[in-house]
């Protein structure tokens, strides 16, 4: 069993401190739930990668869906009869079908996927809106000027 020590993750990153804290949790389960294995990266300031390891599956038989703050990951790959008579003797290339879904942070949004070489890597942006980004406000006007009051000698 593996464990890995996501600590030092917590305070290079921003929006996905629930994820991390669902990778905690996971981390105790069983190892069907580690299929596929995945990384996650952090690329820029705002933007993080999410790359699984799927090796075997075409662009058609994966899917990947946001709905609220989630992202689920299915693939599901078809059995194919043996080919010529052909007996498989032993399958060490996973072929099941899998999900794996995460928890993404407030406004963080999928801008992109693509499937290289085996692994499908699917980019995120965390996009925070105007209205909750931090702004400077300028201090303006000058020193406050004195008024010379004149008095009337009679």
């Amino acid at each position: 069993m593996r464990h890995f020590d996501l600590s030092p993750l917590y305070r290079q990153t921003v929006g996905f401190d629930r994820l991390f804290n669902l990778l905690d949790q996971a981390s105790g389960v069983d190892s069907a739930s580690a299929y596929p294995p995945y990384n996650i990266e952090r690329t820029g300031e705002n933007a993080y990668r999410v790359t699984l390891a799927v090796a075997g599956f075409s662009r058609e038989e994966l899917t990947i869906e946001t709905k609220e703050n989630a992202l689920s990951v299915k693939g599901s790959k078809e059995q194919t009869p043996p080919v010529d008579g052909r007996e498989l003797l032993h399958q060490g290339i996973a072929a099941r079908a899998f999900e794996r879904r995460f928890q993404l942070a407030d406004h963080v949004i999928v801008t992109g996927a693509s499937l290289v070489n085996g692994l499908l890597h699917i980019d995120l942006v965390r996009e925070i809106p105007e209205a909750q980004k931090p702004r400077r406000i300028e201090i303006g006007g000058s020193a406050p000027t004195a008024k010379v009051v004149e008095s009337k000698v009679a």
